[in-house]
């Protein structure tokens, strides 16, 4: 733990995902997508499913963050909703397995606490995606290694911004005994800086790095905007 820890302080993650119908799809895209993140100075890599995992994991030699999106009917969460996604990406090798912690009800009934001591039983550290400083303070009592701010704004109940919400990241580094993460609405390298300023053990960076089409549609916004 301590020795992953020393890999990603103070340092970039890039999330390489790409979904079913993207142009990118696809466990060998994203495992050069990671390579290319490796190559820049990326500290890690955040990724979507077991295969994407694995591929990566084949690729380069930096920390890989599983996540698996996956929707159940009758819940909201999807990040890594139950057991089964955390032993998918414990098979594929995941140094880290980031799942949803928010206070909403999970496919099945099964609870933060129960995922987390699954997660510890395969012999991995658990990142609590949270959406509030509540939520971050009931993730540290039930056991998680981290906590990353991936869903704030993304809950019916949290503040919803246009950029990071850097309050958050500081009062939960200010309040947690364990390492905060930052993520969220990021696109610019100065937020990346304010924010490893406030207290942010590292900074995930995800669509404004690896998800062409969206960085095509904001240049492209901007060449509409100066002909009107």
């Amino acid at each position: 733990m301590t020795t992953l820890w020393g890999k990603v302080k103070g340092g970039l993650i890039v999330s390489c995902q790409a979904l079913e119908g993207e142009p990118l799809h696809g466990a060998g895209m994203m495992a050069r997508m990671a390579l290319a993140a490796e190559q820049g100075g990326a500290a890690a890599i955040r990724a979507n499913s077991g295969a994407d995992v694995a591929e990566i994991k084949n690729g380069v030699a930096i920390p890989v963050i599983g996540i698996v999106k996956r929707d159940y009917s009758g819940s909201p969460v999807y990040i890594t909703p139950t057991i089964k996604e955390v032993d998918e990406l414990a098979d594929a090798g995941a140094d880290m397995i980031a799942f949803d912690a928010t206070l909403r009800q999970r496919p099945g009934g099964a609870t933060v606490e129960q995922l987390i001591r699954h997660m510890h039983g395969r012999g991995i550290p658990a990142m609590a995606d949270i959406s509030t400083l509540e939520e971050a303070l009931e993730a540290e009592r039930a056991g998680a290694d981290c906590v990353s701010t991936t869903l704030a704004g993304y809950t019916p109940y949290s503040r919803s911004l246009d950029g990071p919400d850097f309050e958050l990241v500081e009062k939960a580094a200010a309040s947690l005994r364990i390492p905060v993460f930052a993520e969220g609405r990021i696109s610019d390298p100065d937020q990346v800086e304010k924010l490893l300023g406030l207290g942010a053990c590292a900074v995930v960076v995800g669509s404004a790095i690896t998800r062409p089409q969206l960085i095509t549609e904001r240049f492209a916004a901007a060449a509409r905007r100066s002909v009107r």
